[in-house]
């Protein structure tokens, strides 16, 4: 361990936020960088636990006390060395993680944990100023080539990892730029393009393909993918939105949260928001925009956060966003203990920009003007019943509590439900499991076609961008084994990366 009283000496930090007055006025990151200092003291309070627990926490199983210790010693080429062993994509996952390995931190336990996300992006960020990061060309090639079918954080890692093992990739994104949800979907004042597209660049320095406007079942024969690859990834992603089926659906201003967010992306690279939208799960024909409207946001996880954002960026007149569920603990309660990642109020950058929020609330109707125009919404407070382990079970609408609120805009942020089905998934015929994902085994990620593999929200369902790296690596590995017919080249690579350093 760097420093065996760090821990008692300092206590957590974050980097500064630019004030909220001056970052809402542009879609910008916002979060400022350590100094060295600050860099040399988080990293400190690292305890190299004889039982590391953030290890378990973290889906990729990144080695944290070890690139910790690196990082206080200011070994920052060791440490780069460390993080990347483990995880692709560290300025991804450094930016919009929500740290699970942190809730595992055995400092945590009594104290504020360890800030790993933060040490996590500054070790890639230094490493690329200081030119570590550097294409990962393979020796040889093996001769066999690999379709990956969707350029999310899962298709991007499997890519990157099948083309380290010396196998020829090539990426087929049906939108017109790489990224999937990183792109098209997160803000950007969450996660800049420029580093989606630094990464990009260098995927294609080390020999990856990059096919976009490649839409796999419409412009794109899928039976031209089977004759002519060797493998095939699916890692299309879930994107099928969950709908709220309740009377006035229909009404102009009721739009799924992933349209908004995705116009707004385009608009901040200079494209067309509408460009496209025929081929999206939800097809939409008009600019969306926030301005001067009540705006709710029916759905209180990471998305709906994202919508608040956003319309406070657009200059909304008020931002509500609503829950179904009960307004979860400020800690952990004795129904989460540490180290399992605790369900507690998270209160996220975007709130602290401006929003009402309600909790144990439900939709029962949108209301509408005689031109069909959204104009408010007809809601009902939730009493919960509360389950003799702490779980939300069963819920009564409370009498009286019927009311209207205005709006103008809802977004409806309630997750996702499968993967699309129509176009490639039906005429794969590949089997779906009783979610209506792809079925592909935990060891193999193999569906019932034996050279089609799948990866990420469209075999687990959504989730989160660091669960979508880790099934990326390792459906790599399987298919690398399916390929190589023997162990995987990517594993004994990996560990000897581990042991070197």
């Amino acid at each position: 361990m760097g420093k065996p009283s760090g821990f008692l000496e300092f206590t957590r930090e974050l980097p500064g936020k630019l004030p909220v007055q001056d970052r809402v006025k542009n879609y910008n990151e916002f979060v400022e960088r350590f100094s060295e200092e600050k860099l040399n003291q988080q990293s400190a309070r690292c305890m190299n636990c004889g039982v590391p627990f953030c290890h378990s926490g973290c889906p990729l199983g990144n080695v944290i006390p070890e690139f910790n210790d690196a990082i206080y010693r200011k070994s920052w080429e060791e440490a780069y060395d460390i993080l990347t062993s483990t995880n692709n994509f560290p300025e991804f996952t450094g930016r919009i993680c929500p740290a699970p390995c942190e809730s595992a931190c055995v400092l945590g336990i009594n104290q504020p944990p360890v800030a790993i996300e933060e040490i996590e992006k500054h070790i890639i960020e230094i490493a690329f100023d200081k030119g570590f990061v550097k294409p990962r060309k393979p020796n040889m090639r093996s001769g066999k080539k690999v379709a990956v079918v969707g350029s999310g954080p899962a298709g991007l890692a499997a890519a990157a990892q099948l083309n380290y093992a010396g196998h020829t990739v090539t990426v087929f994104e049906r939108d017109d730029a790489p990224g999937g949800l990183l792109r098209y979907g997160i803000p950007d004042f969450k996660l800049e393009k420029w580093v989606i597209d630094r990464r990009i660049a260098l995927m294609e320095e080390e020999g990856v393909t990059f096919k976009c406007n490649a839409n796999v079942g419409v412009n794109v024969s899928i039976n031209d993918l089977l004759r002519e690859f060797h493998a095939i990834v699916l890692s299309g992603g879930s994107t099928v939105p969950r709908d709220l089926p309740v009377p006035g659906r229909e009404l102009k201003g009721v739009h799924f949260a992933m349209t908004f967010l995705k116009q707004q992306n385009k608009r901040n690279a200079g494209k067309d928001p509408l460009a496209n939208a025929a081929i999206e799960s939800n097809i939409y024909s008009e600019d969306i925009f926030a301005t001067g409207k009540n705006v709710v946001v029916i759905g209180g996880g990471d998305t709906g956060s994202d919508c608040v954002g956003t319309s406070n960026r657009h200059g909304a007149l008020s931002v509500t966003q609503f829950e179904l569920l009960p307004k979860p603990p400020e800690g952990r309660t004795t129904f989460m203990p540490w180290p399992t990642y605790p369900m507690t109020l998270k209160v996220s950058s975007s709130h602290e920009e401006g929003a009402q929020r309600h909790w144990a609330i439900a939709t029962k109707a949108f209301v509408g003007d005689e031109k069909g125009n959204l104009k408010a919404l007809k809601v009902v407070d939730l009493e919960w019943k509360i389950t003799e382990d702490g779980r939300p079970a069963q819920f009564v609408e409370v009498a009286g509590s019927e009311r209207e609120l205005p709006c103008e805009l809802a977004l409806l942020a309630m997750g996702f439900v499968h993967p699309q089905h129509a176009g490639m998934i039906n005429e794969l015929g590949v089997e779906l499991d009783e979610r209506g994902n792809v079925r592909a085994t935990d060891k193999a990620y193999q569906t019932n076609i034996q050279k089609v593999f799948a990866a990420g929200d469209v075999r687990r369902g959504q989730s989160l961008v660091v669960w979508a790296i880790s099934e990326g690596r390792e459906c790599a590995r399987k298919v690398d084994e399916f390929l190589s017919g023997g162990v995987s080249l990517l594993e004994s690579r990996d560990q000897n990366i581990i042991m070197a350093v």
